[in-house]
């Protein structure tokens, strides 16, 4: 998000600065970098049901971090399940039509008919991050953390007024990734912090533990940032 903002400046710098066909230029700009704003948004929207998706209908063989890891890999008669990285247009027909139809496992059903094109569209759009830890933590991140914490980390989210103390403050946090990954999954009251911090431990796993606090480490302000 800091380079959405970047550029946003940038294009507000140029329209107070610049005049005549320069400023309509700036303004032009501007909006180009919203226009990628809200395409990100969708993105991000659509990745996180397909992440929900994925879950209740990938996991078994794919497992939950698409390297093929699943409960039901030993069951099949095939040594590699992994996702990887694939063009778009390779996981839509994948999707759609089954192992079959791109010389991979006969064991991957097709899903057309049984997912709705949405579902199909949001977990194609998933399958583009699965496989990069960051990209997997951004998911859980503003599945369960947004309301409290804010869509950018930085502890304005709707309910933080609600609460005194307020949420931390992500963006700016000195803590390494142990004590992150150590009051997510069990709480503030156990880490001494705010009371109000769930302990997440008992309600997502610890891969997706690891997944947010990568996350976090990439929300970081720098030192000429505050």
């Amino acid at each position: 998000m800091n380079r959405y903002r970047l550029l946003t400046n940038i294009a507000l710098s140029l329209s107070l600065l610049l005049g005549g066909s320069s400023l309509t230029y700036a303004l032009d700009s501007r909006k180009a970098v919203q226009k990628e704003i809200e395409q990100a948004k969708i993105q991000l929207h659509q990745s996180i049901r397909g992440g929900l998706v994925y879950k209740t209908y990938c996991t078994l063989c794919h497992g939950k971090r698409g390297d093929g890891v699943g409960r039901l890999t030993k069951l099949q008669d095939t040594t590699n399940l992994s996702i990887g990285k694939q063009p778009r247009d390779y996981f839509d027909k994948i999707v759609r039509e089954g192992g079959e139809a791109i010389d991979r496992s006969p064991f991957m059903p097709d899903w057309e008919g049984i997912l709705s094109e949405e579902q199909i569209n949001d977990v194609v759009e998933y399958l583009m991050h699965v496989t990069d830890p960051v990209s997997r933590g951004e998911i859980v991140f503003k599945t369960n953390c947004i309301l409290c914490h804010g869509i950018t980390g930085n502890g304005k989210g709707r309910s933080a007024r609600l609460y005194d103390p307020p949420p931390a403050d992500l963006t700016r946090s000195d803590k390494n990734a142990d004590y992150k990954r150590m009051i997510i999954t069990l709480g503030g009251k156990a880490m001494g912090r705010s009371e109000v911090m769930p302990v997440w431990g008992e309600q997502i796993t610890s891969q997706e533990i690891n997944d947010v606090v990568e996350y976090l480490g990439t929300i970081l302000v720098n030192d000429t940032e505050k």
